[in-house]
């Protein structure tokens, strides 16, 4: 049992996420890129000495950094032990973005510094922040046709970049020397090195004000309750085995999809997960690393229990069978560039689709389930300068058991949000000549989908390359207990006067334009929950005369005597 009195406990806990909240704070705020200053694509946490398990991820953090980001702070402990002898000093800080040793893709590069307390080691701070380009084969790294890890781009083990508190300048030399708009980037290092100095000085604060030993006291409690309040949440949902799928549209370069086979079992307190009957590994980029797939069905769980505290306690009750053989294990070379991005997202789309069966009334249909990755590179001839715009954009939430879907909701796996339109116009020589929600897309259901968005690029002036890595352009975001699929993603690129479909429908690259060509996206619908016949017809009403469905779209969808419900209401 804890000496520490309840209130004390409740404290420190919130200390430490305070600590990683404020890391992110100065991150966001000293950042070059906006896909970091405004889009808020990067996370902060802390993490134990030994292993790296978390101990404490602010709310502002991306949910999907909350796994990776343990191992990789695990892989900079191994290389510690393997290659510095088992010792750092203060003011050491590693880089690493290398995949495979508990990364996404290569531009989210992570950062991790020791803390040290009077002396001694007392935890790991770490970030991840997604840089806008990394080298390889497109502007972006979000490479569509890639067979090898090496054609996304520059992949860094962990190596100390800071010694000491200094900067190393061969290696910044090296990094520099790999990636587009060099400039930049350094600005965004320093920004990711000045947030963890933020860290070591706040939680030096919050360990002299409650000492050591009750500090760390507390972080074991706070584990050992997070693991106690995940198992009883679990205790809620009836034993048995459950089962949920999800597809992947491609790989980008075989025009086939890849399924996601789900199985739960569930038994007492725990949740036991099994994807062995997915796809094999595939050519193009939509391997996912192991560190990625268990990351993925983490924050899936999170979704389904938000009121669990996050900590390493929150995912012991979580048994994953490692799934060896499927393109959710990827080894390398594979490549990897959307495994973050879309594949954690369909693997939480599965375990969704298998919950659903269990605990209706807690579950919901699929969100839209992409990031919607876009990039687009060129050279400005006004600034006389080049550029890499990296853009994602929100979609409609699924349906539920107490209503409607959210439109224009963020990622499944973050809470990044799309740049401002103002802020990317000034930054990018393109004009947003439409930015609206995609009416129609919210998939049919007792409780509707949320609808995606719309929007319509132009490229003002100077030459420039389109790439993208999205998902859900074959078929939409499923719906739940009878509901309707969402509306699919869609890109159409008008340029010399043609309008262009990528093949893939959601994935292409190196597509050449120029001024005055356009880029058109619509973003997927999230699925209906219920039988869409038992919708409300006032809430029917409500659609139309907002302009969400058609008067034919919504009998389609609704049945024609809904609708007329609906008017006579």
């Amino acid at each position: 049992m804890t000496t520490i009195d309840p209130v004390t406990l409740a404290v420190i806990q919130n200390g430490l996420n305070q600590v990683c909240n404020e890391m992110d704070l100065a991150f966001v705020r000293s950042a070059f890129s906006p896909v970091i200053s405004e889009g808020m694509d990067r996370s902060d946490g802390i993490y134990d000495t030994v292993d790296g398990s978390l101990i404490a991820q602010g709310e502002l953090g991306l949910p999907v950094f909350v796994g990776t980001m343990q191992y990789s702070t695990r892989a900079v402990i191994e290389r510690v032990k393997s290659h510095y002898g088992g010792t750092v000093d203060p003011g050491d800080v590693f880089i690493v973005n290398d995949p495979y040793l508990g990364g996404t893709h290569l531009m989210d590069v992570r950062f991790v510094k020791p803390f040290f307390y009077k002396g001694e080691l007392f935890a790991w701070l770490a970030n991840t922040g997604h840089w806008p380009d990394v080298g390889g084969m497109v502007p972006g790294g979000f490479s569509a046709s890639a067979t090898e890890v090496e054609q996304e781009g520059l992949r860094l083990p962990p190596v100390k970049f800071f010694k000491k508190g200094v900067m190393d300048q061969e290696i910044l030399a090296i990094i520099l020397s790999n990636i587009r708009i060099a400039d930049q980037r350094i600005g965004d290092i320093k920004a990711q090195a000045a947030a963890l100095d933020t860290g070591e000085r706040r939680l030096t604060d919050l360990v002299d004000r409650y000492g050591e030993d009750v500090v760390r006291e507390a972080i074991a409690e706070l584990r050992r309750r997070a693991a106690q309040q995940m198992r009883a949440r679990i205790a809620m949902i009836p034993d048995g085995v459950y089962e949920g799928s999800s597809t992947v549209d491609s790989d980008g370069v075989v025009d086939a999809p890849l399924t996601i086979r789900m199985k739960i079992t569930k038994r007492g307190e725990t949740l036991g997960f099994d994807m062995t009957g997915s796809s094999p590994p595939c050519r193009g980029p939509m391997n996912s690393v192991i560190a990625t797939t268990r990351s993925a069905i983490y924050l899936a769980i999170k979704h389904v229990f938000p009121d669990v505290p996050i900590n390493a306690g929150t995912f012991e009750p979580l048994q994953i069978i490692d799934p060896e053989g499927t393109f959710l294990y990827a080894r390398y070379p594979r490549p990897v560039s959307g495994c973050a991005a879309e594949v954690s997202q369909r693997i939480a789309e599965a375990v969704f689709a298998a919950l659903t069966h269990a605990i209706p009334d807690r579950l919901f249909a699929a969100p839209a389930g992409t990031s919607g990755n876009l990039a687009i590179g060129g050279y400005d001839p006004r600034r006389g300068r080049s550029y890499v715009m990296y853009l994602f954009t929100g979609g409609g939430y699924g349906g539920s058991f107490e209503g409607d879907g959210l439109s224009n909701g963020c990622s499944t796996i973050g809470i990044s949000k799309m740049p401002p339109v103002e802020v990317t116009e000034q930054y990018y020589p393109v004009l947003f000549e439409e930015f609206a929600l995609a009416e129609g897309t919210g998939g049919a259901g007792r409780h509707r989908g949320g609808m995606g968005v719309r929007y319509a690029i132009r490229i003002r002036r100077g030459e420039a390359r389109v790439s993208m890595v999205m998902d859900h352009g074959r078929v939409g975001p499923q719906g739940a207990l009878g509901g309707g699929d969402g509306g699919v993603n869609t890109v159409r690129i008008e340029t010399g006067g043609r309008t262009y479909t990528p093949p893939h429908l959601s994935k292409d690259q190196d597509i050449e334009v120029g001024p005055g060509d356009v880029v058109r996206v619509t973003t997927p619908g999230g699925g209906g929950y219920g039988d869409p016949r038992q919708r409300d017809p006032a809430a029917i009403a409500r659609d139309l005369k907002r302009g969400y469905y058609t008067d034919e779209q919504a009998a389609a969808l609704f049945g024609a005597g809904c609708v007329k419900a609906a008017a006579a209401g």
